[in-house]
Parts: structure tokens; sequence; C-alpha cells
């Protein structure tokens, strides 16, 4: 008889975080922060609250990390296929693609931090770093999409536009459906980029 093949502790330990980073998130969005508990995060996550507090000693820890975490891995899976996509075709999937991370889950439990952060000094200590790294990534992701040079023109501008645009558009989608609009201005901001860009 085979014995079962041992997963290796490594591997252990990332699966481990990774239910932990998704519970997390999961109680910010259904709870809040005021509602969010290592207790309960260790709870849905299915693992001990030692080996939760081991890698996440405080709440904070926990969320901050858990934040960072999924919006790294969302920017990620957020590829757009832009195979035979020119002018605004191109721009507006683009849009589309930058759009899609900025709504769910993640964005939501972020939404819910920052809130908590206005006027908790100590979290806003904490949280004010996480967002500006994640605002720089942002940044970073969105020039190399469109493929210009930041430092010509207005572009530098428009691409900080776009995202507080998204950002907005995000907020806006918190209390109802706010798609078909979404998609409206989404339409509109491409052809503004298209025309406002200097490209090389």
């Amino acid at each position: 008889m085979e014995r079962p093949e041992r997963v290796p502790q490594e591997e252990r330990t990332r699966a481990m975080r990774q239910r932990v980073m998704d519970a997390t998130i999961e109680c910010l969005v259904d709870l809040g922060w005021s509602g969010t508990t290592t207790t309960e995060v260790s709870r849905r996550a299915g693992v001990s609250r030692g080996a939760q507090l081991h890698h996440f000693p405080t709440k904070q820890d926990l969320v901050l990390a858990a934040v960072e975490y999924l919006s790294d891995r969302r920017a990620e899976e957020a590829s757009v296929d832009l195979d035979g996509l020119t002018g605004a075709k191109r721009t507006r999937a683009i849009l589309e693609g930058v759009s899609q991370q900025y709504v769910g889950p993640v964005f939501f439990a972020a939404l819910d931090l920052w809130t908590a952060a206005r006027t908790d000094a100590d979290l806003r200590a904490a949280v004010a770093p996480l967002e500006r790294r994640l605002g720089r990534e942002a940044h970073r992701r969105l020039v190399a999409a469109l493929d210009i040079d930041e430092k010509a023109g207005n572009n530098r501008a428009l691409v900080q536009a776009t995202l507080d645009l998204m950002r907005g558009l995000a907020l806006a989608s918190t209390l109802s459906d706010d798609s078909a609009r979404r998609a409206g201005l989404l339409d509109a901001w491409a052809d503004v980029l298209d025309r406002e860009l200097e490209r090389p």
C-alpha cells in the first residue's frame, strides 16, 4: 500500500496563508473593520488561532496583509486580450481591465479599512504607506498598458485622472448596480485618452 504523498511545509504554509487572506477579506466585506476579529477569520479560514497569530500577531497586521496580497493578486489576474485592437477600442479594453480591479470584494474591504483609518491614528499610520504603494503600482501598470511616456505632455495627469475616475465609479457601485452608467463613461473616457495622450 502506497503512502499518501506528503505536502511540503512551505506549500502547506502558503495554502494556509491564502485561506486566511481570503477569509479576512470575506470578514471585512461581511462585517466591516469593527466586526472583523482574528477569531472569526481563523474560524472561516479553518486554521487554528495559534497558526494564524504566528503569522499575523494583530488584527491590523492581518487586514493590511490581506488587502495588499489580494490587491496584488487581482492586478495580476486582470489581464486583457489586446490582440488586434487599436485606437480607442484598445484603450477602452485597457480601461475595462483596470475597472475590474476596482469592483468587487477587495475594493470594498479596502474602502472599509480606509474609512476606519480616518478616525484611527494608528490604523491610518499603517494604511497610508500601503495605499501609496498600491497607488504607485496601479499607476505604473496603467502607463505600461497604454504604452506611453508618462513625462510627455499631460500623460501623467491623464493617467492619474483615469485612476481617480475608476475609484469614483467603484464607490458609486457600492450602493447599486452602476454598470450601465460606468460602461458609458468608460466609452467616453477612452475617446478622451485616445485623443489627448501623447504617444511615441
